[in-house]
């Protein structure tokens, strides 16, 4: 694939059997070819136009029709934060991809730039010649394209089921998609007025968070922890998003920490947190054991936890992500009595992390991210009694 440079473009409308379409935006010429090559040795992906600054993007992006664009961020004539917008006005439906520095200025735009509307991001590495870092980048870039890929084309070809919260006794309903036809049975909610909220989330979860954070400022009163995959630069910028947005009190949490009322404790990238009771007393427990699920921190430990000091009056919620991470924790919390609602597929990015949890049966409800921060609210403050 040549540069953008030279106007040519690969343009033939996406088809479910043909490689998923990429666009790389990128100023540096070594960082275009080097992901062209990297990106066009997987038989699955191909990469359909490159631009060098935003603004030559906006001018390819309605020709070359991609179906996932790598954007970078800093840029000459227009940088990625302002053609974010742009480029998903001019193309709906394109997944955005932020490329980032693991900086603090890096994570800060990459987190702007997830509540702008992008998907995901993925951290670059300080230099390409490192074997291992430049390896992990290529992989993580694959795997987070074949997966928004493939979340983008069911999102346009598929019709789902909607689900809503029973008022007694079990409902089913059937959700095609990233589960197949699988029927999702709901659970009735803990009669227990909850002490806790704890949410799980992973690719785009930012910005489901602010939404769901939002909602619950001024209505309830529990503490609130929250499990999102990110690396430690990002989640300290996340947690202080989380409260410029929400207005919540906000913060990476700290080992040994008692819990407070109406506080959100963010997990440290890097750490899993978890609930231990020390006397009567619930503290946060940080720690660095092995990956689950691939991630660290997981959101199976925080469930896991929770359930072990709150049982039935704990309520939880699983937003957007791509995996399964939160689906034994969640076992686990509902099976000591608590109560888990997950966020639908039309409004995720990625219907993993929620599918998995909701077509295991083990929500009270399934609902959309505009709705899903209200009904927390809902039973949080003990109305399913």
């Amino acid at each position: 694939m040549s540069d953008l440079t030279s106007k040519r473009v690969i343009a033939s409308a996406p088809d479910t059997n043909q490689p998923y379409r990429v666009m790389v935006v990128d100023d540096s010429a070594v960082i275009r070819g080097l992901l062209t090559r990297w990106l066009g040795s997987d038989p699955k992906i191909e990469v359909v136009a490159t631009a060098n600054n935003g603004e030559m993007a906006l001018n390819l992006v309605s020709v070359a029709k991609p179906e996932i664009i790598i954007l970078d961020i800093e840029m000459p004539k227009m940088d990625g934060l302002t053609a974010l917008p742009k480029l998903l006005e001019k193309a709906p439906g394109v997944r955005v991809i932020m490329a980032s520095t693991l900086t603090k200025r890096g994570a800060d735009i990459s987190i702007r730039a997830l509540a702008a509307g992008a998907a995901d991001y993925v951290p670059k590495p300080e230099s390409t010649r490192e074997a291992g870092a430049a390896e992990t980048f290529r992989k993580t870039l694959t795997e987070k394209i074949l997966v928004l890929g493939a979340a983008g084309r069911r999102r346009a070809t598929t019709v789902k089921g909607r689900v809503t919260t029973p008022a007694t006794g079990r409902a089913e309903v059937h959700s095609a998609g990233l589960y197949g036809d699988a029927p999702v049975t709901l659970r009735v909610p803990s009669r227990q007025k909850p002490s806790v909220i704890v949410i799980g989330s992973s690719t785009g979860g930012p910005q489901a968070l602010f939404k769901v954070l939002t909602a619950l400022s001024g209505k309830v009163s529990v503490s609130i922890l929250v499990t999102q995959h990110m690396p430690a630069t990002f989640t300290a910028i996340l947690a202080e998003h989380i409260a410029r947005v929400s207005g919540l009190p906000c913060a990476e949490a700290i080992d040994g920490e008692v819990l407070r009322a109406g506080q959100v404790y963010v997990a440290p990238g890097e750490y899993h947190m978890t609930v231990v009771s020390k006397g009567a007393i619930p503290v946060i427990q940080l720690n660095q054991d092995p990956p689950e699920n691939f991630c660290r921190p997981a959101v199976d430990q925080l469930f896991r936890g929770i359930a072990r000091v709150y049982g039935n009056r704990a309520l939880a919620a699983v937003l957007t992500g791509m995996g399964h991470d939160g689906l034994k924790g969640g076992e686990a919390l509902v099976d000591a009595g608590g109560t888990l609602i997950a966020q639908d597929e039309d409004s995720s990015v990625v219907w993993g992390m929620p599918g998995a949890v909701a077509t295991a049966g083990l929500c009270s409800a399934v609902l959309p991210i505009g709705k899903l921060g209200d009904e927390l609210a809902h039973l949080a403050t003990g109305a399913a009694q």
